[in-house]
């Protein structure tokens, strides 16, 4: 409350936050505040002794790194992707003052989401049974379940490939996808939202093609490349702008190598096989993949190479970003400087009292 005699202010309520923190798990969370209501402190009224009373106590939701805060309508408030990252998701109201005849307006309430996602530098794309748990089992110390029937990740898995100069390069694997799954069929939605945390892509095939079952559609190493693709695109566009490496998986077996070769010429040319494909699986832009490394996850076969590979890309990534923001600061430093030596105004111009700033990003 206000003081109208005097015209004091009340102090204005305290606002909800949503903090990142490292240790922070999600059961945690749930454990923690089994009611899932979170209240921010009221503002003090104003008196004789502090006319301006003071703001209420803030209120701090404490959660794992990697979590997106949307509203009840599924908008995003925004992301948390570093420890100590934070974002206001409920505003205190303003204390009574004279524009409110000094009486309290109320604090913003609402229902909020949230949604952890994985952060990992390498993401495993495939088909399922194409041999990602394998294959992360060879280059981390991962220890995934592995069976030789289709869904056997059922939950994200990370694992980290060890360098001997101490670097150490993340890697999920990701419940595998179907055909359909961007209408969240299969493990659907619940594998595609990880990838949009993950820096590059590796996309893991089987060079004897896949089928789900007896009752679906047989597809080859080229078509399953294709209609992974196709999948991402549905989802989110901006996946297919990430960068991308090949694995072809199984190259142990018999027949391996010439099935590689077809596979090549396939990928060198990929529209002159586009034929294959209904109008409607064929993807806006197929992805040009930075490496393409033949392997076998089960006698170890280009491993060694693959992890050097994904190594060199990161890296590469990396400077490419690292010029980027070099650039940017730059043109900043060359946009305030042009500022700085413009003319003065003159000292008869007429100065408002209003100022509207522009950020120049």
């Amino acid at each position: 409350m206000g003081y109208p005699r005097l015209g004091g202010e009340g102090g204005k309520g305290g606002d909800v936050w949503v903090v990142a923190q490292n240790k922070m798990t999600l059961k945690q969370l749930k454990d923690r505040y089994p009611q899932k209501r979170f209240v921010a402190g009221e503002g003090a009224n104003s008196r004789v002794s502090a006319l301006k009373g003071c703001k209420g106590k803030d209120c701090e939701i404490p959660v794992p790194v990697g979590i997106s805060v949307t509203d009840e309508n599924g908008k995003i408030i925004g992301e948390l992707n570093k420890e100590k990252d934070r974002i206001l998701v409920a505003e205190g109201g303003l204390g009574g003052k004279l524009l409110t005849n000094f009486l309290p307006l109320k604090g913003q309430k609402r229902v909020i989401h949230l949604d952890l996602k994985l952060i990992a530098d390498i993401g495993l794309v495939g088909f399922p049974n194409a041999g990602k748990s394998s294959l992360l089992s060879k280059i981390s110390h991962a220890k995934p379940t592995i069976a030789d029937y289709a869904f056997t990740t059922l939950k994200p898995e990370l694992g980290k490939i060890m360098y001997n100069d101490f670097k150490q390069v993340s890697v999920a694997d990701l419940p595998g996808l179907i055909e359909g799954a961007h209408r969240n069929k299969g493990m659907g939605h619940k594998f595609l939202k990880h990838i949009e945390r993950t820096r590059q892509l590796l996309f893991v095939v089987d060079i004897f093609g896949f089928q789900l079952s007896s009752q679906t559609q047989y597809r080859s190493a080229f078509e399953t490349i294709i209609l992974l693709t196709k999948e991402l695109e549905l989802y989110k566009e901006e996946l297919q702008t990430k960068p991308a490496l090949l694995a072809v998986n199984k190259m142990d077996l018999p027949d391996a190598q010439d099935k590689f070769h077809v596979l090549m010429s396939q990928l060198q040319n990929p529209k002159d096989f586009l034929y294959l494909f209904e109008k409607n699986m064929i993807p806006e832009r197929t992805v040009e993949f930075q490496h393409i490394i033949p392997i076998s996850a089960v006698t170890g076969e280009g491993i060694d190479e693959l992890k050097n590979c994904i190594r060199k890309s990161l890296d590469e990534n990396a400077n490419q970003e690292n010029d980027a923001h070099h650039k940017k600061q730059l043109l900043n430093l060359h946009i305030s400087s042009t500022v700085s030596y413009s003319e003065p105004p003159s000292k008869n111009a007429f100065t408002s009292p209003r100022m509207d700033v522009t950020s120049i990003n």
